[in-house]
Formats: structure tokens, C-alpha cells, sequence
């Protein structure tokens, strides 16, 4: 039962974008750094497999954290929590299973310094044990911590604790912003003051931003010099009130499936006033020629179904806009280059040799780049058994790809609830012909 079966759909209608997963980690981890004696509420959570794992993470860490029901009378679909954290965590050895989640290793990696005396063993699925973890262990040595990879530089990893001396690190900006972000969050509790340099350039930069923009609802301030050097002032986390936007991620993989199936398609509950890189395919969008629709101030985009041009896009600050423009490219005019993520080879899977795989199966001729993809589409697109490598994204824009041939199999159900649980409910409802199969 991990597969579904997509046949030609047509779809239209109105779809509530589920919470931001990005939000929520970083919400989720701050709060639980809050040690005024006040509780703080992140509003609109994700529920999913990757923030599950963020959340249990935190509480085997040492915070309390108790899930409420969703707001009542909002059209959101997250949830409230109410998380009492600490400063520093009690004494002792704990075990933290991040599951399938790059974001839960490898914050809580870092966080895990502050544990009061002890160590902390962090490892996760076969996928998540092969992902680099190197230069966030030595960053945190730079900085006076003793942690070490039980492997070769991959998961599992062993953190002691006994907090951060702080001073200055140096670590590459080339293989993931998370790094960043991961030593950012912790940094207000060193002893002295933090200074990051990043050697070579910095990818994802709007995921910092994100970061960056959480600690500062929480009373923390980070300075950053265009994204080549931080510096992290001792400071104290302070209770707050937070509301998750939704995630532009998943709406992205929404937009395509009106632009591609509609019809036409809505996509609520959007907010514009925090920074999200994957906000960037408004702009994608209207340079390919779709017809696309936006109002911020209702928090919607609306889409149509579009025929669209080809071009270059350098997706350097928003690698999980590489799937969806994949798949875009599958109902272009002309061919659709992909350029700068070749840190997308370091997600969940190698998504540009997979994507590549994948997208041929359909009739698509497509060129592996070393840093993307170079996709010339088919006239028709094939009918096809489809792999989506337990990758939840690949998973969802293989499906909505599907919905232009006749009948299409794609395996790897079982990974959707990474970061969008209700993603088939939410296809089906607005007319995808999509079925679960044996």
C-alpha cells in the first residue's frame, strides 16, 4: 500500500496551505531555549514526520511541550503548542532519533551543547545516515565543544555537553544554510561572545533569514554582514507568541498542479510578511507565462491553467523549488535549464540525478548537470511506474506530473507525511483522479 495510481485529471477548486515545516522547526527549538519562567505558544504548527521528530527531540532534551487543538473557527490546519523550555538542560546521557529530518540532526546537534553535563547520541533513518554533518561538528569544536561522528562524518553523533566557549569558527556556506542555522540558535548561551565566518558562498541564504527572523520574535538579535560573517552577542531568549505562516514549499507543488491541471486553483492561507525562499515561484511563474494571480493582503495566489515558456533559473537560494520547476518544465514550450543546486544532491536523496531518472520516464530528454538539469520536454508524456526514492517531494510532483498522462503508478506513499499529510486529501478534493494501490 505505498503506491498510488494518478490518472489524467483536470482539477479545480481551493486548497488551505498546510503550515510552514521550516517554521515550525526553528519555532519549536527556540522556544524550548526560553528560560523566563513564561510558557510560549507557536500557533499553526506542523504536525508532521519531520517537526514530530523536532518536537520529541526537544522534549527528550529536557522541555515540556503539550499539543493543543487546532484554533477553532480559522481555516488553518496546524496546531498550538505550548512549550515551557530551559536555558540549560538537567544532567545525563539522552538518545535523539531525528528520523528522516536534516533540520531535527542538526539543530538539536548543536543544542545538545547545552546540555548541563552529559552527552547526546543523534543518528536517523538510512537516508538521514549519509547526509554530511562534518562541517557543523567542526564549527562546534572552533567553539570549544567535544563532539565527534560515530561514522565517517555522517550520523550517528556523539555531543557532549557542558555548553559552548564561543569565540570565532569558520565553516563553508557550499553544502547547506542548516549549518548556519544550527549554530546560530544555540550561540546566545556561549560564554563569550560568537563570530562566524563562511567560507565560499552561501546557499539557501533565505532559510537564514528565516532563522534569523524567529530568533527576533523570541527578543534575540543576530547580526549578519551579507551572509559572510555573524556575529551572536550574549543574549537570553524571551516567551513569545509565534503563528507559523504556511509553507510556500508545498504551495509551490499546489501552484504547478493548477498552472498544469487546472482549471483553476487557489492556494490560502499564505503569508507574505516572513521571509520564505520558496515564495520565489510567484516570480518563477509569471516569468514562464503562467497566469497567476496574488494577494497578499488575503494571504492567496491563484493560478490557471497555462501554457509556458522555458529558461534558465538559478534556484542557488531555494533548492526544494527544484522538483517543482521540473516537473514545469514537462508542459514548456521550450527547454527549462536548472542551475546552482548542486547542494540538492544532499537532501533527503540526490534529487537531480533522481529527478533526472524520473522525468525521462515520462519522454522528457533530460541532461544532468553537475549543479541542476536540463530538461527538453516530450510532445505527450509517456505513462509510467514512477520511484519517488522515499523522497517526499519528489513523491508529491511525480504525482502531479502524472495527472497529465493517461494512467501513471508512483511509488513512495509512505514519505508524503514528511511535510504534508493531507496532501492526497487535498488533491482529490479539488478533482485529482488519484487512487491508493497495492
Amino acid at each position: 500500500m505505498d503506491s498510488v495510481e494518478v490518472r489524467h485529471s483536470r482539477i479545480d477548486g481551493s486548497i488551505v496551505c498546510p503550515p510552514s515545516k521550516s517554521y515550525t522547526h526553528r519555532a519549536v527549538v527556540i522556544s524550548s531555549l526560553v528560560d523566563d519562567g513564561r510558557p510560549s505558544i507557536v500557533r499553526n504548527a506542523l504536525l508532521a514526520r519531520d517537526t514530530n521528530a523536532t518536537i520529541h527531540g526537544c522534549r527528550v532534551l529536557g522541555s515540556y511541550i503539550e499539543v493543543g487543538s487546532s484554533d477553532e473557527g480559522s481555516s488553518r490546519k496546524g496546531r498550538m503548542l505550548i512549550v515551557h523550555g530551559r536555558r540549560e538542560f538537567t544532567l545525563g546521557y539522552r538518545e535523539i532519533d531525528a528520523e528522516n529530518s536534516g533540520t531535527t540532526i542538526r539543530m538539536l546537534a548543536a543544542v545538545s551543547t547545552l546540555v548541563k553535563e552529559g552527552s547526546t547520541i543523534l543518528y536517523g533513518d538510512s537516508s538521514l545516515n549519509r547526509r554530511p554533518m562534518q562541517p557543523l561538528l567542526d564549527a562546534l569544536r572552533q567553539l570549544g565543544v567535544h563532539c565527534r561522528s560515530l561514522a565517517d562524518g555522517t550520523p550517528p553523533l556523539l555531543v557532549n555537553g557542558n555548553g559552548i566557549e564561543g569565540g570565532h569558527a569558520r565553516i563553508t556556506g557550499g553544502i547547506s544554510s542548516q549549518f548556519i542555522s544550527a549554530l546560530l540558535i544555540p550561540s546566545v548561551y556561549a560564554r563569550h561572545d560568537v563570530e562566524l565566518s563562511i567560507k565560499g558562498e552561501q546557499v539557501s541564504k533565505p532559510y537564514i533569514d528565516s532563522t534569523i527572523a524567529v530568533m527576533r520574535k523570541f527578543s534575540v538579535v543576530v547580526d549578519n554582514d551579507e551572509y559572510k560573517h555573524y556575529s551572536i552577542a550574549r543574549q537570553e531568549y524571551k516567551h513569545a507568541n509565534f503563528t507559523v505562516p504556511g509553507d510556500f514549499s508545498s504551495a509551490a507543488i499546489i501552484l504547478a498542479a493548477g498552472v498544469l491541471a487546472g482549471g483553476s486553483v487557489r492556494v490560502e492561507g499564505l503569508d507574505f510578511a516572513l521571509p520564505q525562499g520558496d515564495s520565489k515561484i510567484i516570480d518563477i511563474l509569471r516569468d514562464m507565462g503562467a497566469r497567476i494571480h496574488v494577494d497578499t493582503g488575503r494571504g492567496m495566489a491563484h493560478v490557471e491553467e497555462s501554457m509556458l515558456d522555458g529558461g534558465v533559473f538559478n534556484l542557488a537560494d531555494t533548492p526544494d523549488l527544484l522538483p517543482v520547476v521540473a516537473i514545469l518544465a514537462l508542459k514548456s514550450k521550450g527547454r527549462v535549464e536548472i542551475r546552482g543546486v548542486a547542494h540538492a544532491r544532499f537532501k533527503e536523496t540526490d534529487r537531480i540525478a533522481n529527478l533526472a531518472r524520473e522525468l525521462s520516464k515520462f519522454g522528457a530528454v533530460v541532461k544532468e548537470l553537475d549543479d541542476g538539469l536540463m530538461i527538453t520536454p516530450p510532445k505527450t508524456l509517456s505513462n509510467a511506474l514512477l520511484e519517488s526514492y522515499d523522497d517526499h517531494r519528489l513523491f508529491m510532483v511525480l504525482c502531479i506530473a502524472s495527472m497529465l498522462t493517461e494512467r501513471s503508478i508512483v511509488r513512495g506513499l509512505s514519505s508524503v507525511d514528511v511535510s504534508y499529510p493531507s496532501f492526497l486529501d487535498d488533491l482529490a478534493r479539488i478533482g485529482a483522479d488519484v487512487r491508493i494501490v497495492d
